[in-house]
């Protein structure tokens, strides 16, 4: 039987691949739309002042951060043969909660909105990393 920590792992990267074809929808549109000729843009400081729009890249960014640590815990967990209702519940909620912070970024980015699901994703995966270690002390 396939172990079902595999399908949070999956829709992060689901999350992820989405958030790209955002990205890749807003500034190529934003580019079309400005007249911004791509070289113009060809380093980060001249992306920061040309193009307005950053929200979808900066999440995009995001989604390199903490859930790199996400997918480690989980690969361990897996590696280990840490299964438990827990780690899914906590996996599956680390997940729910990256996808509304992409949601508000990406979207109306209210700061104090994005911060909450941020924070409490960040307690999530604090809790998948001491069930992690102490699943493999005990």
């Amino acid at each position: 039987m396939r172990n079902p920590l595999f399908w949070p792992m999956f829709a992060m990267a689901a999350l992820t691949f989405l958030v790209w074809l955002r990205m890749f929808q807003t500034r190529v549109g934003e580019m079309k739309r400005r007249r911004i000729h791509p070289q113009s843009v060809a380093q980060s400081a001249q992306m920061a002042q040309l193009v307005e729009d950053s929200r979808a890249a900066d999440n995009f960014r995001n989604l390199f951060e903490l859930p790199v640590l996400f997918y480690a815990a989980m690969l361990l967990s897996l590696l280990a043969g840490i299964e438990s209702t827990a780690m899914l519940v906590l996996a599956w909620a680390f997940v729910a909660l990256r996808a509304l912070h992409s949601y508000i970024h990406c979207t109306y980015n209210r700061v104090m909105d994005r911060f909450k699901a941020y924070v409490l994703s960040g307690f999530v995966l604090w809790a998948i990393w001491g069930l992690l270690v102490w699943n493999w002390l005990g």
